[in-house]
């Protein structure tokens, strides 16, 4: 079940964001992060910051009363930013994260906004492909990885942000 999530969640928001991009347990799902960053993706302070902003919300799919799937809408002017979608590693490629996606459309079109917005990062092929088969397109704008005491960057490459977009209006 898809509902929003409430300040109560934070706990285990940052548990299950955390395990599906960073560290070993990330490595079980496909989205992982662990090759390229080290650290914690996300805090409980960041996450109740996040709570606090009234442009914010964080959906959750809850599955017999355990948080399995996340993800982060904030309102921006005429689109929707979507961030931190999360699914369980052990259930990734099960269907949630659609699911989240959906809803997560759903929602901007409720607000009347015009499009979905995102960052992803440059070298995450499969993850910016699998957005793109669900109608994300590249805009061509890039921004560059930010460097902080959370996000240490472990990879050979370069990182840096694209940003994809799925306009609803056309």
């Amino acid at each position: 079940m898809i509902t929003k999530a409430l300040l109560e969640d934070i706990p285990a928001l940052v548990t299950l964001i955390n395990s599906a991009y960073r560290g070993e347990t990330s490595k079980k799902g496909w989205t992982t992060e662990a090759h390229l960053l080290e650290g914690k993706r996300t805090d409980e302070p960041e996450m109740t910051e996040i709570f606090l902003d009234p442009k914010n919300t964080i959906l959750k799919f809850t599955e017999n009363n355990k948080i399995i799937g996340s993800v982060l809408l904030v309102e921006k002017e005429h689109q929707l930013y979507l961030g931190m979608l999360t699914v369980s590693p052990e259930l990734q490629n099960s269907g949630i994260g659609k699911k989240l996606l959906v809803e997560a459309e759903n929602h901007a079109q409720s607000l009347g906004l015009s499009s979905i917005i995102m960052t992803v990062i440059s070298v995450r092929t499969e993850l910016i492909d699998w957005y793109k088969r669900r109608g994300y397109v590249d805009t061509g704008e890039r921004e560059a990885f930010p460097e902080s005491g959370i996000h240490v960057t472990v990879s050979e490459e370069p990182l840096e942000f694209i940003y994809l977009e799925k306009n609803f209006l056309n």
